[in-house]
C-alpha cells in the first residue's frame, strides 16, 4: 500500500519551522491536521488576501483555528512569540513577509522551547531564519490519476538530520497524509501510471 510517514515528515515539537513555495499554505494545514489541538494562524492586516477557515474542512474542523490579522510583522512575531511560550495552541502558524534576523528566530525557537508548541513560519521562497529547525519547499504535482492533489514536500534545511524530497497525498476521507512513490517509480506495468 503506502509506504510508511518517514519521521521528518512529523515536526518536531517545540521547534519553529519553516515552510516555502506554492504549496506552503496546503503543508501548514496539512500540519494543524496531523498535529490536533487548537491553531493560531498569525497574518498580516495590510494583505488582501486573507486565509479562509471554511476552505480548510477537507483537513480540519476550522472551529479549531484562531485567526489573528496584525497591523505590521513585528506584531505578528510578538502574538507568536508570546502564543508560543503560553503553549495554549499546539500550533503557531505565522505569514512572514521579510526575512527574520537571527535575533527574532532565536525568540521565537526559545519561545517554542519554553511552551511546547509548534511553530510554521510561511515565508517567500530564498527567505529564512538560520534559527529554523527545518526550512521545506512545498509544491503541486502534476498527477494523471486525479484523486486529490499529488504534492512535493521537500526538507531543504534540517538542523537535527538529513534533507529528503518525498511525493505525499492528503486523503480527505480518512484525513491522513500517504507518501507515494514517484511516478517513474510506481509498481504496474512498464510505461503506464501507477
Amino acid at each position: 500500500m503506502f509506504p510508511e510517514l518517514p519521521p521528518v515528515l512529523l515536526l518536531r515539537s517545540a521547534r519553529v519551522h519553516e515552510v516555502c513555495g506554492p504549496g506552503a499554505t496546503a503543508f501548514a494545514a496539512i500540519t494543524a491536521a496531523r498535529i490536533g489541538g487548537d491553531i493560531l494562524w498569525i497574518g498580516g492586516g495590510w494583505h488582501s488576501e486573507a486565509l479562509h477557515p471554511p476552505g480548510l474542512l477537507v483537513f480540519m474542523d476550522p472551529a479549531r483555528l484562531l485567526v489573528a490579522r496584525t497591523p505590521s510583522q513585528a506584531d505578528s512575531l510578538a502574538v507568536a512569540e508570546e502564543a508560543l511560550r503560553d503553549g495554549g495552541p499546539a500550533l503557531v502558524v505565522v505569514e512572514i513577509t521579510r526575512p527574520l534576523d537571527l535575533r527574532e528566530g532565536r525568540r521565537l525557537q526559545l519561545a517554542a522551547k519554553t511552551g511546547g508548541a509548534t511553530g510554521l513560519c510561511l515565508i517567500s521562497e530564498g527567505m529564512g531564519s538560520n534559527a529554523a529547525e527545518t526550512r521545506w519547499h512545498a509544491a503541486p504535482v502534476f498527477d494523471h490519476s486525479g484523486d486529490s492533489t499529488l504534492m512535493r514536500w521537500e526538507v531543504i534545511k534540517n538542523k537535527s538530520g538529513t534533507t529528503g524530497a518525498w511525493h505525499v497525498r492528503w486523503d480527505e476521507q480518512t484525513r491522513h497524509l500517504h507518501v507515494v512513490s514517484p511516478a517513474g517509480e510506481r509498481p504496474g506495468p512498464a510505461g503506464l501510471p501507477g
